[in-house]
């Protein structure tokens, strides 16, 4: 009963703490931090430790597999140096680095004062504790603040890789107690561990993704889903391959996630969505609560420490500060070398902005506090390493996660342009609609109903058109069509399920049946209500997407300075007296014509009869181009 209760108060503060984050514009992680430090302190909350078996392997594996499955393998793999730089070399860097600070001042410093040193082994042991930045506060953190895509990408492949790295070498300090490891055993057993780690993720998403293949039931798909991670990482783990469980569990999700299209249903997809957003949700907000709560019994173990507090404030305060300036120091030259030795990656190189963000932003969490306590009982100090990686944690959390939105800001770094992200959509949208209606022309035959071609047609185009209406007028003008047609069928599907319910409390019709009408209505409006979260709440004042060189030439030989030949709207509409919904330039003659969202479609309609090949918007704030002969923007 009092598991039960505690588990019930935990997810009640964890859902109160993430509101009332949203309402103060907060990451939710920094406010539940600090709600579990102050809850530590209250006299009815028990003492709650987290072991490491809970951590490792209850709370790591779905935490990756979640931010795995969501992460492009295709990013991942465009920006492969830069994570390899970070999740391997930067955590071997850290952990000497700091292991030198902390044998420095927990060693030597110690011995001379007359207390018992620390070994070398546990001072790099607590390198490697606390060297690993967190997924969970990477993802949590770097996406609220609005950071550029690729700083998002770099951080979050990196932590999802760096727990391996940090646990090997963890794992290796902890072995030179015994016996001083060599070299080639330290690499020997590196490489096990990493090629184990993948080895078994590759199997385990191979053999998941044939099984998932036959599974059509959501229920069954996604509960195969909930234990994928466990199985990656119990199998990488087992004492015959002893490879790295972190690393089959994101090998495992980077492959399933990128598979889902295939060898799921839409169902499948859509179930497995909801679930793993909630499960993360409650496992990422639990996580940082319960860093908080240990610090009451933390700081009172601290307390028989023999060593005076003077010595273990500046310790901690030393590596504090190395972890947080090892890593610009690793960087920065380590990013400007592997350009002069490799040329230059595909994307392009970082800016300034974007290396001086990505040199900050690196938050530690679970993982350190789960780490330190694998370190053994008997190790010296080790209330001093244990309170140093809850020191670093919260730290970290506190102080790089509060001061990023302002660096981030005072770098003028551009975030994701939701306005442009609307405008890409838009194009590949409608090039896949021009994909389905020539493969509709390729199976139709004479037997299908004209009817029936034409409204499939129909739709296809109106889901395309649909994301172009997002980009034209502001809210304060008229509802595109897409709108119009959202606001009336919430309203019918209303009306229908207020009729269900009277049908259902006059018990005349089955409540199985009426239960599937209702499921039906609900899929309906939830699409509806996911399209209305999609919309473009603004436009930027200068919505430009250049051309890549060489991509299109009617794009780049197009003139910019046009006179649009009626400048009040399109010419068509003008004389006939019908309406447009949105405008479009020609930018060969200065015809305006209006979209294909609108009735008449006149701008398509022009370039038929003239061939012009590239328009451009003619609505307020927006500058893009289409060209009709390639299909792309500029």
């Amino acid at each position: 009963m009092h598991i039960a209760i505690g588990v019930v108060a935990l997810v009640a503060v964890v859902a109160a703490g993430a509101a009332l984050a949203r309402r103060l514009a907060v990451p939710a992680p920094l406010l539940l931090v600090v709600v579990g430090i102050a809850a530590s302190y209250l006299p009815f909350v028990p003492r709650i430790e987290l072991s490491p078996e809970l951590v490792l392997v209850g709370f790591l594996p779905p935490l990756l597999y979640a931010a795995a499955i969501r992460t492009s393998l295709v990013d991942f793999s465009k920006h492969r140096r830069s994570i390899g730089l970070l999740s391997v070399g930067l955590i071997v860097f850290t952990a000497l680095g700091v292991g030198l600070v902390a044998y420095w001042l927990l060693g030597a410093v110690a011995e001379a004062q007359g207390y018992e040193p620390l070994p070398f082994w546990a001072a790099v042991a607590i390198g490697a504790v606390v060297a690993p930045p967190d997924a969970v506060a990477a993802t949590a953190i770097a996406r609220r603040v609005g950071m550029p895509r690729r700083v998002v990408t770099i951080l979050e492949g990196e932590s999802l890789l760096n727990d391996a790295t940090a646990l090997v070498t963890l794992r290796t300090a902890i072995a030179a107690a015994a016996a001083t490891p060599t070299v080639l055993h330290v690499g020997v057993d590196f490489l096990r561990a990493a090629g184990g780690g993948v080895a078994v993720g590759l199997v385990v998403a191979i053999v998941l993704a044939k099984i998932r293949r036959r599974f059509t039931d959501p229920v069954l798909d996604t509960t195969l889903s909930l234990t994928a991670p466990f199985l990656a990482y119990v199998a990488a783990e087992n004492h015959y391959i002893h490879g790295s469980g972190v690393l089959s569990v994101v090998v495992t999700g980077l492959l399933l996630g990128h598979k889902a299209p295939i060898i799921q249903s839409a169902a499948s997809r859509m179930s497995e969505r909801t679930n793993w957003r909630t499960f993360q949700f409650l496992l990422e907000n639990s996580v940082f609560l319960l860093i908080g709560l240990q610090t009451r019994w933390i700081l009172d173990d601290l307390a028989e420490s023999p060593l005076p507090g003077w010595l273990i404030a500046v310790t901690t305060l030393a590596v504090y500060a190395a972890v947080v300036l090892l890593r610009p120091i690793w960087v920065v030259p380590t990013t400007m070398l592997s350009r002069r030795v490799s040329g230059p990656s595909r994307p392009g190189p970082l800016s300034w902005g974007g290396l001086t963000v990505l040199s900050w932003a690196a938050m530690r969490g679970v993982v350190t506090l789960a780490a330190v306590f694998t370190l053994p009982e008997e190790t010296p100090h080790r209330e001093v390493l244990v309170f140093i990686a809850l020191a670093v944690t919260a730290g970290t959390l506190l102080v790089q996660g509060s001061t990023l939105p302002w660096l981030v800001r005072r770098l003028h770094l551009p975030g994701p342009d939701p306005a442009e992200d609307a405008l890409q959509q838009a194009a590949v949208l409608q090039r896949a609609h021009r994909a389905a209606e020539a493969k509709l022309d390729e199976v139709v035959t004479p037997d299908d109903p004209p009817e029936v071609i034409r409204l499939l047609r129909q739709r296809g185009e109106a889901r395309a058109q649909a994301a172009w209406e997002r980009l034209g007028r502001p809210e304060t003008e008229s509802e595109t069509p897409s709108e119009s047609y959202r606001r009336l069928r919430l309203i019918m599907l209303a009306a229908e399920r207020s009729y269900l319910l009277q049908v259902r409390d006059e018990g005349i019709v089955a409540d199985e049946v009426l239960q599937r009408a209702q499921i039906a209505l609900d899929v309906e409006e939830s699409m509806l209500d996911r399209a209305a979260a999609d919309d473009v709440g603004g436009q930027s004042e200068s919505l430009g997407i250049p051309a890549p060189a060489g991509a299109c030439p009617h794009l780049e030989e197009a003139r910019s300075g046009v006179t649009p030949t009626t400048p009040d709207g399109c010419e068509e509409c003008l004389a006939d007296g019908t309406t447009w919904v949105h405008l479009r330039l020609c930018l060969g003659c200065g015809h305006v014509g209006c979209c294909d969202s609108s009735p008449m479609k006149h701008a398509s309609k022009h370039y038929a009869t003239t061939t012009h090949p590239v328009m451009r918007s003619f609505e307020p704030g927006e500058n893009w181009r289409w060209c009709f002969v390639d299909e792309k923007l500029g």
